[in-house]
């Protein structure tokens, strides 16, 4: 649904807010089931409320962290070459879009672009990142939607005949594991259409030291991170898990290439959840989340598997991260 609540109040208003309403009451079942198995998961996902999110936004800013300020350094300078290849009036859409700040890094340098489409989860989030861009870019057209951006929903209609640029920053592809990566890159090529871009922000393998570094951090900000799953558990599902009796675990698995993100029982304990007992053994652990890590050519096949054909990539000049620009053989064809 439209939530014309959204728009400011202008006779031409330049923004809207397209709301999914989302139902985020699955929450409590996704625990449950995840928490049931033998082999213990929650999706990552669930960490992201409020609070969530600003303890990413605190993780960005980490010394050890390097991928946001590496990934911001490669976008502004490859900014100007991506708004060469995909031309005047394209309309960015980024996956994602609860932060603009890298979306402006690009809205900089496309010529005129015709609209920016912020997708994200939280809902919050996204109202205030959206009314912040148009204070400061009130010609802007944007439509916000409030929608998974893995799961099926329709786009908004956009005016104007700029190129459908799809915008997918942070190594967020690295979430997923490859064959889902192939898969969620499949269907986003058939949503953006003929003739679109797409730019990836992909983390590259590196040492076991600096990737382990970026994801166990020395104050701990990463380890409340991941902990806020089961802060949220205890606030709305009125669960009553001891959070100092967990510990984060980061691991890169050099063998798959990817970090590995665990919460690990430090005592044999019983929380509770919705009325149902958990039993956690002393070394337990529960899966949270994986960071696959590519080299350039691992992820550019990957991107062929889905049916982008890779264009152009860059990197740094340590070679920690890397942005790569992808086209449709539609667009490949007509560039």
């Amino acid at each position: 649904m439209l939530d014309t609540d959204f728009a400011p109040v202008d006779p031409n208003p330049r923004i809207a807010f397209h709301d999914y309403a989302l139902d985020l009451s699955g929450f409590g079942q996704a625990l449950l089931n995840g928490l049931s198995g033998l082999h213990k998961a929650i999706p990552c996902r669930f960490i992201y409320d409020a609070r969530g999110s600003a303890l990413f936004d605190r993780i960005c800013e980490l010394e050890e962290y390097y991928p946001t300020r590496t990934e911001i350094g490669i976008l502004r300078r490859c900014a100007p070459d991506i708004a060469r290849r995909v031309g005047p009036g394209a309309q960015l859409i980024e996956l994602g879009g609860a932060s603009s700040l890298k979306a402006e890094i690009l809205l900089d340098a496309l010529e005129r672009p015709g609209a920016y489409v912020p997708i994200d989860i939280s809902r919050d989030n996204l109202r205030s990142a959206t009314r912040r861009l148009h204070l400061r870019r009130p010609d802007l057209s944007i439509h916000a939607v409030c929608a998974d951006y893995a799961q099926p929903f329709a786009l908004p209609p956009i005016e104007g005949g700029g190129r459908r640029l799809g915008f997918f920053p942070g190594s967020t592809i690295g979430n997923l594991q490859p064959d889902e990566a192939v898969s969620f890159l499949t269907d986003w090529a058939a949503r953006l259409g003929p003739g679109a871009a797409m730019v990836v922000g992909v983390d590259l393998r590196k040492s076991t030291a600096v990737l382990e570094r970026a994801y166990d951090d020395a104050q701990g900000v990463t380890a409340a991170f991941s902990k806020n799953v089961l802060v949220r558990a205890n606030s709305e599902l009125s669960a009553d898990f001891n959070l100092d009796l967990f510990a984060h675990r980061a691991r890169y698995d050099v063998e798959h290439g990817r970090i590995e993100i665990h919460l690990e029982s430090l005592a044999d304990q019983t929380a509770h959840v919705l009325g149902r007992a958990i039993a956690l053994k002393a070394g337990e652990r529960i899966h949270i989340e994986d960071s696959y890590k590519y080299s350039l050519a691992g992820f550019g096949d990957l991107a062929v598997a889905a049916g982008f054909a890779p264009e152009a990539v860059w990197t740094d000049p340590d070679q920690l991260f890397s942005v790569h620009y992808l086209v449709t053989p539609a667009a490949l064809r007509n560039s």
